[in-house]
């Protein structure tokens, strides 16, 4: 780097390099006119500096800048060498007590749930943590970058404004003093002077628009150098950028990434160079190709001088803000600078002059100024005041720029708004003094201009340029919100009126809302074109907030509170006055009341659902109760005046049409309707509409006669004929044959009810009941939890959010559910408490219909469980406030009698009517209201009162002469004992009980107490009665279900007997049929000692094995030459082991993977889902696959979950992913072993057998190369019984042979990633690799988990490794003889050292436990041609023990023991001092090289634990090769483990005993083992080498808390794009590397492919598996290969047990162990791929993304 630097300033031009800033300060301090010096200085260098060739050269640039255009500015401030000016101010500066630090993009903020007064108030990472807010309840999210920490700002927190760091700074600065009398004064003019200059010069520069000359910056001479500039706008995809700058400046399509990579970032970039034809060429070719589809991209030639100052006018911004850092005075200086007006008054300063040119400016330019803003003007508090003035004054303005503007809100001046109206004082000030409430609105109302005849909003259709523009729109309302989201506590009388000014505009705004989107039901045919209503909601959904924030602002003053009433009523008059004309009136008369209304349909006129005036007028009203001012200033309201029906009339309206809806009356009108109706009862919208709407009709009703409202009401349902005409009902259901109709009567009748019952019953709202706040909200979660215990997210999703997103819940929450902690899986839930239950409201009325059934089961199951009976009364409600008291006279009315009356009627005589249970359950809900409001009111009875509540006596007295009908109690105890209403019996009881309860309470508050009346002893007998029958039911029903169970199992007993052998014979196929598992419990050798190989090895009988094929069905014996049966499997490379993943193998087509290197780099792992084929049934399925991919592809281009081309299928029975077949066989050494005779050659003498068959077939091998002399073949001494010309007869079946060769290739193919030929000699030694390996990483799970070795692997992974063993143990017969032989023969050379084998890997490079699986695989190539009787066994012992002493020497070489002298037994057991005696033998063959040990006990101990994980994988490896079984000991983790397996595997306990039996050959060959160079290297220390026992690999550490590693991914840059932050900083959660996912920049090639940083480390790191965590959306992405790839929970988990996928919630996370484990061992087990699959068939939508670009 600093060589090419060199380089550069060489070519840099001289002049430039001479200048001095020093000097050139000294003539500006002597100049007459500054600013013409200055511009003639920055006219003749910038251009020489900046914009010099095609591509910027930033270090260059800034270098010079900062000597040539910096410096002398500096010294001109300083007067003095800056170097020394700049410390001198930071010294005399007071430190700020405000933070200030500007996010970055992705940096974590906090917000403090307790304190900050709105949720914009933030603090970064570092002020939270030094806060005492850590303590509180706070929310965590990741910064869109732009915003700043609000740490010392005084009015942004309730307590605790400042943190530790700040603190210090706070106490002196609270007397406002001028910060400039800090400054000397000279300083001051020169800080004026270079300021105006400098700020003027860079907003000049930067708002110029005439592309060829300059603002008073002549220019010396003037070249033909043009740019080809391209800008960035929100419009364009990134691909049709890339696209079109590839056709338009021929650039490679990694240049047009860079191109549009930085165009997005910076906003801006030059795409050519040169003269300005060439240049507008390039320009009228980009135009040309993007205003195809859209508007054109923004291209602009402009001339290089041009955008060389542009460049360094920025620089100059920086610069300003840096400088402006060092002291509080230069800070002021600069805000004077920027406000002072210019000469041409309004808006002429030069910030407004920025502001009002934010539009045109690019993104780079608007960040630049914005920081500066930032830094300066809202630093300085009394600056910050006169620009929140000169904001609010150019509202209008910077709005309306901003719709056209093409950037989003945050590169937008107008996101400036968050930082000033969120500050109360300021916002106060801006109402009151700038009008600002008014303006925001008005600016509002001005950008929806499309209004129907009656001046309503009218929506166009909601396309996206719509959806766009309505957005931006709706960032007003955001304004608006903030402005009013901090309360006033007093109130001037300025503040009042133009609060009531700004009402006033709001109450203009809905008054267009108000009866919008009117809508017809749609008669006869469907309706043709959905109409719009997603704006109208939206815009409704934007203004819930707000409408509400009004409300408590009107409820903080009683003068506002009764003004905005006013005006509300007098608009709503004015909305009604053309509402009712052409409506004629109706007389509506019953049970001898009448009443006058219109007639009015709501099923043939238009009707609305937004009425938000009379919505606004309802929660004035509640307010006038909860204020009191109704009943203070009844005088000062017009309540007089007001109309009930009329105030009733819409509400009632839009109540009748979501009824008619839910009758099905209004199908034909489409799912615009339904989508409306949804969104009026959503917890997003009901709080202002549907529950407002219910108020109105409580508003309404307490100022009416109930009998005429209810008469209303009747009306508006279209029911009114039913219940004023006697018989009416009868007439109706036998005249209406069309079920249709029927039914949407009794729909309309349940919904008419349930209305009332809702106007009785809600009245939990402060203000309608005597309740408070936290009653409502406790009511809401007893509903929300009585439907089914919920997680924390649920029920906040569930409850209302205020503006400053809280739902009031987690204060209240303790008091009514108990939590649930989650386990591994799941998220905490909260359950109701018992208590609470009580409480339970059948007829909520948030519930939705779905939800009331689920909450009626549930509570009803409960009931039943507690042995109670079902009834589910009517809970006790709070009283009402006394301008609602009237309310409750509804029940008692006559009308409503009427109704009651006429529903038990029908239930009674229940054939003759068309009626339902739900109308009846209704109803008895409705009496038990009305019983448990008399109770109440006889409860709470005082002398003088008179009780006007007489519920009981109306229902007492039958029906007036003529139709002499009986009473509602009469027809009550008729319907008790009616047969079909089992389902309503115990609420009848209820009902009929709490009346005599109440009849009791009358009669002792009157004077005569008289005895208890018939009636209730006959209830009670009769309900005794009731209870000893159903008990006698129980028991007989009891009884009956014991015999019949006594009788079935005596007959199952009999029919055993009789059948004994055929049961017998089932046992029997049973034990054999469940494969491996019982292979090895055949007969059992009891007492003897169980060993696994040798010629000591235990005997075990053959046993037949038979398996079922799961796709036919078929049972078949495995046999050696019958048909093959198969496992599905999947083979995988794997890094899980490896201790270097940065090994690359460079060109697989020529690697020799003989030997396995210690540090297990790359391993290939088989698993298995352990279920069996027929090879030929598998083979016909794999086919049909193959044919079903290859029509699907021609039908459409996704991918599917698994990789036909691969050869990768899905396991037909549990759709586990696999990519080959594993053939099972019978336990192969048996076929291979042949006589044995007596007397077994010890080591030596068996190395040297070896060694001479070994020479002799390399003899052989160079003959058959010259066979010309073939008299040399006679004089070969051919060791004894040796018969080189000898072919083994091949023992298995053509089927199973085809089948060895297949999974043989596989494993090739895969673990070697080349193409398929099974006749490659490197396909065995892949074979045995994959079973050497498998078994490594399965010893290793077991271990890490604490297992004991044998017995807990489930039956999968024991079949697998039974399997593989035997594969790899036959594969041999299908390979060519000499190649496997050729292998043995190198693989025993690296052992024992022959002339042929020259360099092979020394003892150190070699994996000992790969090596002893290959040779021990390999061995019956050779053995099948010796006839000298050595068995197979004997060669198998002996390759054991060479192995096993080899690695004994790898151990003690690289065992790194520290003589610590901790808990030292120097015991000297007969082991320590063998050890010792080995250990100094090795020092001498190494030349002493190595470390002196003394103490024998160390080394014991280090060599126990080395040897360890070698002989485990042994004793695994021998007991699937030969099936012996394990000893019991080894099954359970007891002591003693080493000296069983030592047992198990025919070695001494003493290890070193083995060199001992064969000192005279092992003497040699440790000699020769550590003669070679590379040990000798090791031992120097010029190389590493592994040492034993090789530590587990784990995934990596993480933090306990989340924020850590947000932070960590913030500071993280993309290492591409020269210091850009990343967008998706993804963790690497096997290496803990960071990457730039996702993005352009980061993208590689890969085998042809462009992929993401993520799949490319993949490859590299996990050999194209990965796990990855993406910290901003706190989720964990499994990837493997380049199609597969799925989501999966995180391991961080909130308070409440429940992860927070893209951190939405912004809960404080923490690590939750248990679930990073379950990720660790999901990797540990190779088992990622198997859950992508799983994951991807499950969710379809996981397949279409391209994982491969994250």
């Amino acid at each position: 780097m600093a060589a090419d630097l060199e380089a550069e300033v060489q070519a840099i031009d001289k002049s430039l390099l001479e200048c001095s800033a020093e000097e050139i300060a000294v003539k500006w301090l002597q100049a007459n006119d500054l600013q013409k010096e200055v511009y003639q200085h920055l006219a003749y260098y910038v251009p020489k500096i900046y914009c010099r060739g095609p591509n910027p050269a930033p270090q260059r640039e800034d270098m010079l800048a900062q000597h040539v255009l910096l410096g002398p500015m500096e010294w001109y401030l300083c007067g003095e060498d800056p170097a020394f000016g700049f410390p001198k101010l930071e010294q005399a500066n007071k430190p700020s007590h405000l933070c200030g630090r500007v996010f970055k993009v992705g940096e974590p903020t906090y917000s403090c749930r307790d304190c900050a007064v709105d949720p914009t108030c933030v603090l970064c990472m570092e002020c939270f943590l030094g806060s005492i807010h850590r303590e509180h309840r706070y929310r965590m999210t990741t910064s869109g970058g732009g915003g700043f920490c609000d740490c010392g700002d005084t009015e942004a927190w309730k307590e605790g404004p400042y943190c530790q760091k700040h603190e210090l700074n706070s106490s002196e600065t609270a007397e406002e003093e001028d910060p400039l009398v800090h400054l000397p004064e000279d300083m001051v003019a020169r800080a004026y002077n270079i300021f105006a200059i400098t700020f003027k010069y860079a907003v000049d520069i930067l708002t110029w628009e005439k592309e060829n000359e300059l603002p008073g910056l002549e220019m010396p001479e003037k070249s033909d150098t043009y740019y080809c500039m391209l800008f960035n706008d929100e419009v364009h995809t990134y691909e049709q950028v890339i696209y079109t700058l590839q056709k338009a400046v021929n650039c490679t399509q990694k240049e047009a990434i860079g191109f549009a990579t930085t165009v997005d970032r910076d906003g801006r970039r030059s795409v050519r160079y040169g003269d300005f034809q060439y240049c507008d060429q390039a320009k009228s070719v980009i135009v040309r190709n993007t205003s195809r589809q859209t508007k054109p991209l923004k291209v602009q030639v402009m001339h290089s001088s041009i955008v060389a100052h542009q460049s360094f006018g920025l620089k100059l911004l920086t610069w300003l803000g840096s400088v402006i850092g060092y002291s509080d005075g230069l800070r002021r200086i600069l805000c004077q600078v920027g406000l002072q007006e210019g000469p041409d008054g309004e808006n002429s300063s030069l910030v407004d002059k920025l502001m009002l040119y934010d539009s045109k400016l690019w993104k780079g330019a608007r960040n630049v100024y914005h920081q500066l803003f930032m830094s300066s003007l809202l630093m300085d508090l009394k600056y910050k005041k006169l620009f929140a003035i000169r904001f609010a004054r150019n509202y209008e303005r910077l709005q309306s720029d901003f719709m056209k503007d093409d950037h989003d809100r945050e590169f937008s001046i107008a996101d400036l708004s968050i930082q000033i109206f969120t500050v109360p004082s300021l916002a106060r000030m801006l109402i009151t003094e700038e009008n600002l409430m008014t303006t925001i609105i008005k600016t509002f109302m001005d950008h929806l201009r499309h209004r129907d005849i009656q001046g309503r909003f009218q929506f166009e259709r909601y396309t996206a340029l719509q959806a766009f523009k309505f957005r931006r729109v709706q960032s007003l309302i955001l304004d608006l919100k903030y402005v009013l989201i901090s309360k006033p506590t007093e109130w001037s009388d300025d503040l009042r009126h133009k609060f009531l000014e700004g009402f006033d505009a709001f109450l203009e705004l809905l008054k267009c809302m108000q009866g919008m989107d009117p809508i017809t039901r749609q008669v006869g045919q469907h309706i043709e074109m959905e109409p719009e209503w997603e704006a109208a909601f939206t815009l409704q959904m934007k203004l819930t907030l707000v409408i509400s924030m009004m409300q408590d602002w009107c409820a903080l003053d009683e003068k506002v509170l009764i003004e905005a009433y006013k005006k509300c009523l007098m608009v709503l008059m004015q909305c009604h006055s053309g509402f009712t004309d052409g409506e004629q009136p109706i007389v509506l008369s019953m049970c001898g009341h009448s009443v006058e209304t219109i007639r009015y349909c709501v099923s043939q006129e238009k009707v609305s659902i937004h009425l938000p005036v009379s919505r606004l007028l309802a929660g004035l009203h509640v307010l006038l109760s909860k204020t009191e001012v109704a009943y203070k200033f009844p005088e000062l309201l017009p309540l007089s005046e007001l109309s009930p029906p009329m105030l009733i009339e819409h509400p009632l309206r839009c109540l009748v049409l979501c009824a008619q809806v839910h009758a099905g009356m209004w199908r034909r009108n489409g799912f615009s309707l339904v989508n409306q109706i949804y969104y009026y009862h959503n917890v997003k919208c009901r709080r202002e509409m549907f529950d407002k709407d219910i108020v109105m009709l409580q508003t309404g009703v307490s100022m009416m006669d109930p009998n005429h409202f209810l008469m209303i009401m009747l009306s508006r349902f279209e029911l009114y004929q039913i219940f004023s005409t006697p018989d009416y009902g009868k007439r109706f259901s036998t005249e209406n044959t069309n079920k249709d109709v029927v039914q949407q009567n009794n729909t309309l009748i349940e919904e008419m009810l349930y209305l009332i019952i809702m106007i009785i019953g809600e009245r939990f709202s402060p203000g309608i009941g005597q309740v408070n706040a936290t009653d409502e909200i406790k009511r809401e979660i007893i509903h929300q939890l009585s439907i089914r215990p919920m997680a924390h997210s649920e029920l906040v999703k569930a409850l209302p959010e205020d503006e400053n997103r809280e739902t009031g819940m987690e204060s209240v929450i303790e008091e009514v559910a108990c939590f649930k902690k989650p386990g591994l899986t799941g998220r905490g839930l909260y359950e109701l408490k018992p208590e609470c239950a009580r409480n339970f409201n059948l007829y909520f009325y948030h519930f939705s219909r779905a939800e009331q059934s689920k909450a009626e089961e549930a509570q009803r199951k409960l009931k039943r469980q507690n042995r109670e009976d079902t009834a589910l009364p009517p809970p006790a409600l709070p009283p009402f406030c006394p301008l609602f008291a009237s309310l409750v006279n509804i029940l008692q009315s006559d009308v409503m009698l009427c109704i009651m009356g006429t529903i038990l009627q029908w239930a009674v005589e229940h054939n003759g009517y068309a009626w339902s249970e739900s109308m009846l359950q209704r109803v008895l809900h409705l009496i038990g209201m009305a019983l448990q409001e008399e109770k109440q009111h006889l409860e709470n009875l005082s002398e003088e009162n008179v009780v006007t509540f007489t519920f009981t006596q109306k229902i007492s007295k039958p029906g007036e002469a003529p139709s002499n009908s009986p009473s509602i109690l009469a027809m009550l105890e008729t319907l008790q004992n009616a047969p079909h209403l089992e389902v309503h019996k115990d609420m009848i009881r209820w009902i009929l009980k709490t009346f005599n309860t109440i009849k009791k309470l009358r009669e002792s508050s009157s004077t005569s107490p008289v005895a208890e009346t018939e009636g209730n002893i006959m209830e009670e007998s009769t309900r005794d009665k009731d209870k000893a029958e159903r008990k006698r039911k129980a028991e007989i029903a009891r009884l009956r279900r014991e015999k019949i169970m006594a009788q079935m199992s005596e007959m199952q007993r009999h029919f055993i007997n009789e059948n004994k052998e055929l049961f017998q014979q089932t046992l029997e196929e049973l034990d054999t049929s469940t494969s491996g598992v019982h292979e090895t419990r055949c007969p059992v050798i009891s007492d003897a000692k169980l060993t696994a190989l040798g010629p000591e090895q235990t005997r075990v009988a053959e046993h037949r094995q038979v398996v079922m094929c799961i796709l036919c069905q078929e049972e078949q014996e495995v046999k050696v030459d019958s048909r093959a049966m198969v496992l599905a499997a999947f083979i995988q490379r794997s890094t899980v082991l490896s201790k270097n993943r940065n090994k690359i193998i460079p060109d697989p087509e020529k690697y020799d993977p003989l030997f396995m290197h210690p540090d297990l780099s790359c391993g290939t792992h088989t698993g298995s889902c352990g279920h069996i084929m027929h090879a030929h049934c598998w083979q016909r399925y794999f086919d049909a696959v193959q044919a079903k991919e290859q029509r699907r592809q021609q039908r459409l281009r996704v991918h599917t979950s698994y990789d036909v081309e691969n050869g990768e299928f899905l396991c037909p029975l549990c759709e586990c992913l696999s990519n080959t077949v594993i053939p099972l066989l019978p336990p192969p050494r048996v076929l291979f072993n042949r006589l044995d005779f007596s007397g077994q050659p010890n080591l030596a003498q068996w190395i040297k057998t070896i060694s001479q068959q070994i020479k002799a077939l390399y003899l052989l091998r160079d003959e058959d190369d010259n066979s010309a002399n073939s008299e040399k073949m006679d004089q070969l001494q051919l060791p004894e019984g040796f018969r080189p010309d000898f072919k083994p007869k091949n023992p298995y079946s053509e089927s199973v042979k085809e089948m060895l060769t297949t999974f043989g290739t596989a494993t090739y193919k895969v673990g070697l990633k080349v193409h398929p030929n099974e006749e490659d000699p490197r396909v065995p030694i892949m074979c045995w690799g994959s079973c050497a390996y498998t078994i490594q990483t399965i010893e290793r799970i077991l271990a890490d988990e604490d297992k004991p070795l044998f017995g807990h692997l489930p039956c999968r992974q024991d079949d697998c490794l039974t399997s593989l063993t035997r594969f790899a143990a036959a594969h041999w017969t299908v390979s060519s003889l000499s190649a496997v032989q050729g292998h043995f023969c190198t693989l025993s050379a690296s052992l024992v050292p022959n002339e042929k084998n020259g360099n092979l890997p020394c003892i150190l490079d070699i994996d000992m436990f790969h090596l002893l699986v290959s040779l021990v695989l390999s061995f019956p190539a050779i053995h099948c041609q010796d006839f000298s009787g050595i068995s197979l066994g004997t060669g198998d012992l002996h390759l054991f023990h060479l192995v096993t002493m080899a690695h004994i020497v790898q151990i003690l070489l690289t065992s790194s023991t520290e003589e610590n002298g901790m808990d030292q037994e120097n015991t000297n057991s007969e082991e320590e001092i063998a050890v010792l005696t080995l250990y100094k033998f090795l020092c001498q063959c190494t030349g002493s090289a190595l470390k002196e040990i003394s103490s024998g006990w160390h080394l014991w101990r280090n060599l126990k634990a080395g040897i360890m994980p070698f002989l485990r994988c042994s004793a695994l490896f021998f007991h699937y090769l030969n099936g012996v079984p394990a000893p019991s000991e080894l099954q359970v983790n007891g002591t003693n483990q080493f000296e069983h397996l030592c047992s198990y595997l025919s070695l001494p306990n003493n290890l070193t005993c083995l060199f001992q039996e064969n000192s005279e050959i092992l003497n040699t060959l440790i000699e020769s083992w550590c003669s070679n160079n590379e040990v000798k290297r090791y031992l120097e220390g010029k190389r590493h080498a592994i040492s034993y026992a090789r530590e587990s690999n784990k995934l990596i550490d993480l933090p306990d808390d989340y924020s850590c590693l947000i932070n960590q991914a913030s500071n993280f840059s993309c290492p591409k794009s020269g210091g850009d932050k990343s967008r998706a900083p993804t963790l690497c959660l096997v290496c803990g590397t960071m990457l730039c996912s996702q993005s352009y920049c980061c993208q590689t090639e890969l085998e042809g492919e462009d992929v993401g940083a993520c799949t490319a480390h993949t490859y590299t790191c996990g050999s194209g598996v990965g796990i990855f965590l993406r910290v901003r959306e706190c989720q964990v992405l499994f990837l493997a290969g380049k199609t597969k790839g799925c989501f999966y929970p995180p391991p961080y988990l909130d308070d409440y047990g429940e992860t927070d996928q893209g951190l939405r919630r912004g809960n404080p996370l923490h690590l939750c162990k248990e679930r990073f484990k379950k990720i660790q061992k999901l990797w540990q087990q190779h088992s990622i791929t198997e859950e992508i699959g799983h994951a991807q068939e499950a969710n379809q939508t996981l397949v279409g993304i391209d994982w491969q670009h994250l």
